[in-house]
């Protein structure tokens, strides 16, 4: 049986000069005006990259089986792949680009990769460690509106290391039936939730791995300043991942994913007698308090669009219109 011609532009004679409007131009096939955007910019910037730093085919190998060691390195509780995001500031860079905030909100920063979904839903005033050796911590918050109202019933999750700067996942007797050092909560009417903690530590992330190699050859270190990861759900509300930082620690200004922000910033302060009463902890424990702000999901769209628009703007790219805060061709 005789094969129809496939109908696909023809291709030209292949050189360095238009090797990439030919990837482009048999790609533009696709029918995902977003995907097919994405996809010419990612090929435009990577060829681009070749020709620049002239890219020799020992590097490419190399690049190639960086990345193939990244993949063998992920598991189910460790995400590789995630850590090297975090450590070329890609992962920073994404959330603040589809996460915009205004100014009177809090600001959000890397997951990283040790959230798990194991967490258990806990009441109110639970003690999300059992680590004995760690600095008894009242972590004490309110969740609210950039106009200010209490914000109810909103799901926070919340996890930290143990004292010796690990993550429950990172020990081999972890199974996920007694996550410890992570919890799930929910707001009450007034937009309060508190519990108990250890005070944060630092850290190095996990370095022995292919990123933990990349690392040693850029001079830089794997070590993560002290800090507590916040996550908010609530619906009508834009996804806040965030953390909050202690000040004064040694890697305050060298995180090794960049996820330190000025405003996420905090000082610890003392439990007073009335607290040590009300919240049921020893007077003179360490204390976090910190109020933060949610932005409704229709601040953040408009936020979007209007960042995506200035981009577009910048880039002079006039056959580009915006959906949903994304870039796509404007084929009308």
């Amino acid at each position: 049986m005789a094969q129809s011609k496939p109908d696909i532009p023809p291709l030209k004679d292949l050189t360095i000069d238009n090797i990439t409007e030919n990837v482009i131009r048999i790609n533009s096939q696709c029918r995902d005006t977003r995907l097919k955007y994405v996809l010419e910019r990612l090929v435009s910037h990577m060829h681009d990259f070749a020709r620049e730093t002239r890219l020799s085919t020992q590097e490419w190998h190399a690049g190639i089986q960086f990345l193939t060691e990244v993949g063998k390195k992920c598991t189910d509780v460790r995400q590789e792949f995630i850590l090297l995001s975090d450590t070329l500031g890609l992962s920073l860079l994404v959330d603040s680009i589809d996460h915009p905030k205004p100014p009177s909100s809090t600001e959000g920063t890397v997951l990283g990769p040790y959230h798990t979904h194991d967490a258990k839903s806990e009441h109110l005033g639970h003690s999300i460690s059992a680590d004995p050796d760690g600095t008894p911590l009242l972590v004490l918050c309110t969740v609210r509106t950039t106009s200010g109202a209490p914000i109810p019933n909103v799901k926070i999750d919340v996890w930290e290391t143990d004292s010796k700067g690990a993550y429950d996942v990172q020990y081999e007797s972890y199974s996920g039936d007694n996550p410890d050092g992570r919890a799930v909560l929910r707001s009450d009417e007034e937009g309060l939730f508190w519990f108990k903690a250890i005070v944060p530590v630092p850290y190095s992330i996990p370095d022995d791995g292919p990123v933990g190699v990349m690392l040693r050859r850029l001079g830089r270190h794997p070590w993560r300043p002290s800090h507590m990861h916040f996550m908010f759900e609530k619906e009508g509300f834009d996804h806040l991942i965030t953390a909050l930082y202690l000040r004064g620690d040694p890697y305050e200004t060298s995180d090794a994913v960049f996820g330190v922000k000025e405003s996420l910033i905090v000082d610890l302060g003392t439990v007073t007698p009335e607290q040590a009463k009300e919240y049921d902890i020893k007077e003179g424990s360490k204390l976090l308090k910190y109020n933060f702000v949610l932005v409704t999901d229709e601040e953040t769209k408009i936020l979007k669009d209007n960042e995506a628009l200035k981009a577009m703007k910048a880039l002079g790219r006039e056959d580009l219109k915006i959906i949903e805060g994304l870039p796509v061709p404007d084929v009308d």
